[in-house]
């Protein structure tokens, strides 16, 4: 098991995008400087995409606009396409992030592709951001299991992820869109994976559905994944996923590798800063538990 976890932050993304009211592009941009001062280097900064469809996502050239590149820094941008991959290249973003789609129904409702098409425009999308100079990583969605299809059989996800392994991106993730994974499941579909990946690093994005996030990104590090994706608060959902909830928080997620001796980089007490005022911005509670309880042992002058 590593002792080090990298944290990509996927709040002003997946955080954001399953909303129902729209949040400025100044605070987006807020929002991810806070993330920025915790620590994170690799943030999901926006995705690419039919703003009819996702319409929290329509200012993507401004928020990456308004972010200014700096030394460490990898802003990602999601893209499902080739014209959304055309549109996060001309913003300047450092990484680009596309998606394969483990079963037919999830992908063409998803991305209007069938579950192989979404496999072979994720390799051409990396393709690109190589041959614009950037990198180009990729998430196998629903890859626990389907909002429509149920059971997702573990040796397609493997197929899958063998087959984009030949395209060589950044990386590899593993994602639980609907929360639906236990970690005996995580702990073989890793591991499984690993073995057809080779060198490739592997991900993995977990949504905290039925309460099994956090015990999920634990058997994800234990099983040998490098990076974890997570959102501030504990936000997130799919809009084309009925049920799908919010990611495993950051804070929570930064408390549980830091009282189990995994680095992160990561100033917990800024995460639970930031993630207060996100429940501010928001105007509700969020589903992160830090930001009630804070860390532990509580500071001394918490005590007093």
């Amino acid at each position: 098991m590593t002792k080090r976890i990298e944290i990509v932050e996927v709040g002003p993304r997946d955080g954001l995008q399953n909303e129902p009211e729209i949040i400025s592009t100044e605070n987006k941009i807020a929002l991810i400087e806070r993330a920025i001062a915790l620590g994170v280097r690799r943030i999901e900064v926006a995705s690419f995409v039919n703003p009819k469809r996702v319409p929290q996502m329509a200012d993507a050239e401004g928020v990456v606009a308004g972010v200014a590149p700096r030394a460490g820094l990898t802003r990602i941008g999601l893209v499902l396409n080739q014209r959304g991959a055309e549109r996060a290249i001309a913003t300047g973003v450092e990484e680009l992030g596309a998606v394969a789609v483990a079963t037919d129904t999830f992908s063409i409702r998803n991305q209007g592709q069938s579950s192989d098409e979404s496999v072979g425009v994720a390799a051409e999308i990396v393709a690109m951001a190589k041959s614009a100079g950037r990198s180009g990583q990729v998430t196998i969605s629903a890859a626990f299991g389907c909002p429509f299809e149920g059971e997702v059989d573990p040796a397609r996800v493997v197929a899958m992820a063998a087959r984009l392994a030949e395209a060589r991106p950044r990386e590899i993730a593993l994602a639980d869109t609907i929360g639906c994974g236990v970690p005996a499941q995580v702990t073989d579909l890793v591991r499984r994976v690993r073995a057809v990946i080779g060198d490739i690093p592997l991900r993995a994005h977990f949504h905290n559905t039925r309460n099994t996030g956090l015990a999920n990104a634990w058997a994800a590090v234990e099983a040998g994944v490098v990076t974890l994706d997570s959102s501030l608060g504990g936000l997130g959902g799919c809009p084309f996923a009925p049920k799908a909830t919010g990611n495993i928080p950051t804070e929570d997620l930064v408390y549980l590798l830091a009282r189990s001796g995994v680095e992160t980089g990561l100033d917990l007490g800024g995460a639970i800063d930031a993630g207060q005022w996100l429940t501010g911005l928001m105007g509700r509670q969020l589903p992160a538990m830090l930001s009630r309880a804070g860390p532990f042992p509580a500071p001394v002058a918490a005590r007093a």
